[in-house]
């Protein structure tokens, strides 16, 4: 394999500017969660010169094949997010966004550039490997219910199933030409909450003719945390946060109702499923208990991340083979969450985190503000690398 290694660097060196110039043409032009219609249209696009047949899938998504030499014998499955966020651009560089208002904040450009890159470098050598390559361009990230949940609802890990789904993220917090990677348990299930407290509301002088919904409301934020303080596993990552509180009254004046939304994530499903029967009841009892009545709205989000840890410790292998040792890292657990997880769940699956950050320091900005950029470099390192790992993977018997 070491021959193909270095055709595989010397390829994604080859085609850096071309992936570049992808890269600042998606980013030029981007388009929120399940409305990525131009940019699907542009995937196809390019698909099609390099030889592809892209077919659609879950409205603004798209999945083509790569065969290569008896292309039955396995598959891996690649994975590429398509959507922007609705974020206003702050860089002045010649391919800032021109949607007003929409931002390629992620990286999801990154991701879908680094990809495409890979495709080519895979089309150019399928006379060299066996098994077939899946190509997954993803919509819908950002939003719930999560583009990944849609396409395998219908069917993108089936005809042909994939033996593993690979995945990878910007990360700015690593220089350009690392790699982060974490095996087993890696990102948290994410569910919205959204609870209205009610009482009776009156001026703020009187409070004994009332019934106080914001003291019931403060109560119920402070009890909550009891879920992680005392119900929760201490071994096990939890996080409960309210980032909105509405009373809407006055100085001198006590309101109806009090809007609260907040986030749970945790790392295990069989305690997040405990913890909302835990939470509903906690909310109801107190502000019953407390004269008052409350509605607890539970969003569920996505599950968490789970890295297969046999298949993350060849992929941690073939990448120090291609980056060098020193340039892959261990990732602590991080309690944000990403849909790539419906993947992780329903199949092997690794998704590693690339660097983006300069060596200087510059491209330092964390994703979703609006100063978020990348160092070039990155997109000659995750293409080459991505197709570095679909042949090994591909070379498991």
């Amino acid at each position: 394999m070491q021959h193909l290694l270095s055709r595989i660097k010397a390829l994604a060196a080859e085609h850096a500017a071309d992936t570049v110039a992808l890269r600042q043409h998606l980013h030029a032009y981007p388009e929120l969660s399940f409305e990525e219609h131009n940019t699907v249209a542009f995937v196809t696009e390019q698909l099609r010169k390099l030889g592809l047949k892209p077919q659609p899938i879950a409205n603004t998504g798209v999945v083509a094949l790569i065969e290569g030499r008896n292309p039955g014998t396995r598959t891996v499955a690649l994975r590429a997010d398509m959507d922007a966020l609705p974020i206003a651009e702050q860089n002045e560089v010649p391919y800032k966004s021109t949607n007003p208002g929409v931002m390629h904040a992620c990286g999801h450009d990154v991701h879908t550039s680094s990809l495409l890159g890979a495709a080519r470098i895979l089309m150019e050598l399928k006379d060299e490997f066996e098994g077939t390559v899946k190509l997954m361009f993803q919509p819908g990230e950002e939003k719930l219910p999560g583009g990944a949940s849609l396409m395998i609802q219908e069917g993108v890990l089936e005809n042909p199933k994939p033996a593993s789904v690979l995945g990878q993220h910007v990360f700015p917090m690593l220089p350009a030409g690392q790699i982060g990677i974490r095996p087993g348990r890696y990102m948290a299930s994410t569910d919205e909450l959204y609870l209205t407290v009610r009482g009776k509301g009156g001026h703020g002088a009187m409070p004994e003719m009332n019934l106080d919904p914001v003291l019931v409301a403060a109560h119920i934020i402070v009890a909550a945390q009891q879920l992680v303080s005392r119900r929760a596993n201490p071994k096990l990552p939890t996080v409960l946060s309210f980032g909105k509180v509405i009373a809407n009254g006055a100085t001198n004046v006590i309101p109806n109702e009090v809007y609260l939304e907040g986030t749970f994530r945790t790392l295990n499903e069989e305690w997040r499923n405990e913890a909302h029967g835990h939470l509903r009841r906690l909310c109801e009892g107190l502000a019953d208990a407390m004269g008052a009545t409350c509605e607890l709205e539970i969003r569920r989000g996505y599950p968490y991340l789970e890295n297969e840890p046999k298949l993350t410790a060849r992929v941690r292998s073939a990448a120090e083979q291609y980056l060098g040792a020193e340039n892959v890292i261990e990732l602590d657990q991080w309690m944000a969450a990403e849909d790539f997880a419906y993947f992780s769940q329903a199949a092997d699956a690794c998704f590693y985190r690339l660097g983006t950050r300069a060596h200087d320091g510059r491209f330092a900005s964390s994703v979703h503000t609006p100063t978020f950029d990348i160092e070039p470099q990155a997109l000659e390192t995750g293409p080459g690398l991505m197709a570095w790992l679909t042949l090994q993977e591909l070379a498991v018997h």
